[in-house]
């Protein structure tokens, strides 16, 4: 007997899984599936296999990726623990069904637990020493008296030399039965689910060491429903020693006399005065009941207590990696300015305004460093060096890094944009989170191997407001800092997801391969980092790529690199007209019936949206090319190339608005959301210190997801609501009419209680004293 089953049974349970998580056909899931074990990636099958797969998004193909993975590790599991079990001989037809209904890894664990091998423990010496028959004596017959009985089966050789030692290994036997029965422990941890609470508390003498976790030092929460900052902020304090963390019951539970969790053991083993209350009149009743409450506090609640707080992280870490990644496609995404003219402005005090010009394709023309700021104060001098660095190139946009001295530096680029009036010169303050790191990179290194490290940062800024997923993916993206408690995840599964968002930006966009770094082609489907360098070499050997068939004579690009990579690489001006749109080689016989159809050039057809739209798609479908392929491929010929990235827009903050000092309670702002977590959305309103819009304030209706409302990179109004000088917070509103508190109504010093947990809008605290509440505790771990 065994408890496997043959591949292809297992392959079709998989297949109807994930069809009906995914509400796909079995068919698409198959052909998915298939698709992804043959090396094919996501973003080529969900642009160019729509076919196949029935048309699934990215999205829903990331999902079964992932479920594909967990499900088939979870079949080889679950065929490991039959062939453990069987190998012992105890593989009966019951516990095999069991194994084969199972569906999750926590039910195989339950289901494997008396039969997996383990550390020498006290109930298999025990056993070992002949005391299991006293202790399935005294569960059977309660009418036994315990210390009588055991007087028969002392073994002072084994350590067993009285009754007491004696009926506490028959305890111990009675206690690691009871925990390792899958049924038992099933019902328990629904019960316990359903009713406990994260209990926290400081720890003693680390008042102050934890002043940060103040809003936990008496928590208390129920387990299923805390949110993932919460949890992960409760368990970041309890790495740092300064909070003691634990799973706790309700009082009124706790109170029950019998305890509800030591009598549904009790219940299970078929004792029935655990349920009834009372101690029993049988002899051994006493006995029994302390075995059940020894089975649930030392056996089953720390194990309970355990996988409830693994569980609690895992979820809290993958919401935390969803809104990292969330936040990162919208900061990738963002609009580009495009091929324009662009002067860098890295702001810094003493070390000065490091300066860098690009051109159009994001070339270095030029460098500078200017101090108009502290200590030297050269005001004029710097105005004069960036109107002659304006004058020489003939710059048409200024980025200026958010950090440190950057309001200064914008009110220095707004006089020098008044000095010109015909210029047509604008400003931007861009986000310069990563730029340092970007700086100090080998990638940064080799494209300017020459150039100061300090003025490495105020290229990158001027190129990301040109292309900010051009330039973006030469960082790490963990260190764009968009996430919420990044640092407490799992890092290679942020790692994965992360290179996951990026690799769908890029192949989203596109690529022009005359003109990308090595850095941006390693993100194109297909390309490894060693043949996107590659390309790069060949480019720079033998000059621009005429056409997408070029592509084939670098080395190692082979036939499915070709079919993989090509159609989201882009050739602008070249041979093939076809090569800078989206429409994938293969895909060119169609083209070429749909322009012997309309009987014109492919230059007539390009763009032509009057001589495209009445084309009927079924016309043109063949055994190879469905529907869905020439609907794609009609779509691009109106619009070749289209970026799907939308139109730049500058925000201007409020000239006089630039310190925490100078806000008031009332002002009505511009700004740029910064950051999205769970509880609400971070904006920069040019004050170098972001203000909170309380997910309750974001809109007038119920808003789970702030995510639904706003993404980073988005320009809002807002209005401020409250300001703590002292401490550096800012409540902001997008609900135009709430009300302000005066700065006084947030004396220095105060703390507010946490916001609840209640889901119903009805329920959550008005917006500004909610503030308060979300920075001390969230804002750090963001």
């Amino acid at each position: 007997m065994n408890g496997g089953a043959d591949a292809a049974t297992v392959h079709r349970k998989i297949v109807a899984t994930l069809a009906a998580e995914l509400g796909a056909r079995p068919g698409q899931v198959a052909a998915a599936a298939q698709l992804l074990d043959e090396g094919a990636t996501v973003p080529f099958i969900a642009r160019y296999r729509k076919e196949a797969t029935g048309g699934l998004d990215d999205t829903q193909l990331r999902t079964l990726a992932e479920r594909l993975a967990y499900l088939r590790e979870m079949e080889e599991r679950r065929a490991a623990i039959g062939a453990s079990i069987d190998s012992q001989g105890k593989l009966t037809p019951q516990l095999a069904a069991q194994l084969a209904e199972a569906e999750t890894k926590q039910r195989l664990e339950d289901l494997y637990a008396p039969y997996k091998p383990k550390r020498r423990t006290r109930a298999q010496v025990a056993r070992e020493a002949g005391l299991e028959p006293l202790a399935d004596a005294l569960l059977q017959d309660r009418r036994l008296d315990p210390a009588a009985h055991a007087a028969g089966f002392l073994n002072p050789e084994a350590g067993f030399a009285d009754a007491k030692a004696a009926l506490d290994g028959a305890r111990d036997i009675l206690a690691e039965r009871l925990a390792e029965d899958a049924e038992l422990i099933g019902r328990l941890r629904d019960f316990v689910w359903e009713r406990a609470r994260v209990a926290s508390d400081v720890v003693a003498g680390k008042e102050a060491e934890g002043e940060k976790f103040r809003d936990y030092f008496a928590h208390r929460e129920p387990i299923r429903a805390i949110p993932s900052h919460r949890a992960l902020a409760l368990f970041r304090g309890r790495t740092a020693g300064c909070l003691h963390v634990r799973l706790a019951l309700p009082d009124d539970v706790e109170a029950q006399v019998p305890h509800p969790c030591e009598a549904k053991i009790a219940a299970h083993a078929g004792v029935p005065f655990g349920s009834a209350g009372g101690e029993g009149r049988a002899p051994a009743d006493a006995w029994l009941r302390d075995v059940f409450r020894w089975t649930w506090r030392v056996k089953i609640h720390a194990a309970l207590e355990s996988e409830f707080f693994a569980r609690v992280r895992h979820d809290a870490e993958t919401e935390a990696i969803r809104v990292f990644s969330g936040n990162l496609k919208d900061v990738l995404l963002a609009p580009p300015a495009g091929a324009r003219v662009v002067m860098g402005l890295d702001p810094g005090l003493r070390t000065g305004v490091k300066v860098a010009v690009v051109d159009a394709t994001g070339k270095l023309l030029d460098t500078a460093t200017i101090h108009p700021h502290e200590p030297r104060r050269d005001w004029n001098g710097a105005l004069s060096t960036l109107a002659a660095l304006v004058e020489r190139h003939r710059v048409t946009l200024v980025a200026i890094g958010n950090g440190t001295a950057s309001r200064e530096t914008d009110k220095l680029a707004a006089e020098l944009i008044k000095s010109r009036p015909g210029a047509g010169l604008a400003r931007v303050v861009v986000s310069e989170a990563g730029a340092s790191v970007y700086s100090a990179s080998e990638t940064a290194a080799r494209e300017f191997p020459d150039l100061d490290v300090s003025l490495r940062g105020a290229v990158s800024i001027a190129r990301r407001l040109q292309d900010p997923l051009a330039e973006l993916v030469k960082i790490e993206p963990k260190a764009i800092g968009v996430g919420q408690y990044q640092h407490d995840v799992n890092q290679s599964q942020l790692a994965r997801a992360l290179d996951a968002v990026v690799e769908d930006c890029v192949n989203a966009v596109g690529v022009d391969v005359n003109t990308a770094s090595a850095a941006l082609l390693a993100r194109v489907s297909g390309l490894s980092g060693s043949l996107a360098q590659g390309l790069v070499q060949w480019r720079d050997a033998h000059g621009a790529f005429a056409s997408r068939a070029d592509l084939r004579r670098v080395p190692r690009f082979g036939d499915k690199t070709f079919e993989q990579a090509a159609g989201f690489l882009r050739i602008v001006g070249g041979s093939d007209a076809l090569d800078r749109c989206a429409v994938h080689p293969e895909s060119y016989p169609v083209v070429e019936r749909i322009l012997a159809h309309l009987g014109k050039p492919i230059d007539a057809v390009l763009g032509n949206r009057e001589l495209l739209q009445p084309l009927d798609a079924r016309r043109f479908t063949d055994e190879r090319f469905g529907e869905p392929t020439v609907r794609d491929i009609l779509a691009e010929l109106e619009k070749p190339g289209r970026d799907p990235r939308p139109e730049f827009r500058a925000v201007a903050f409020r000239d006089g608005v630039e310190k925490v000092s100078d806000l008031e309670p009332g002002m009505i702002l511009d700004g740029v959301v910064t950051n999205v977590a769970n509880f609400g959305a971070f904006v920069d309103i040019g004050v170098h210190q972001d203000g909170l819009v309380h997910v309750s304030a974001i809109a007038e209706r119920y808003v789970k997801d702030p995510r639904d409302v706003v993404k980073a990179g988005m320009h809002v109004r807002v209005k401020v609501l409250e300001v703590d000088v002292q401490r550096g917070r800012i409540g902001l509103s997008m609900k135009l009419g709430d009300e302000a508190r005066p700065r006084e109504a947030t004396p220095r010093g105060e703390r507010r209680a946490p916001r609840g947990v209640a889901s119903a809008a009805a329920r959550r605290p008005e917006p500004a004293t909610a503030m308060a509440a979300a920075f001390a505790k969230l804002k750090k771990g963001a």
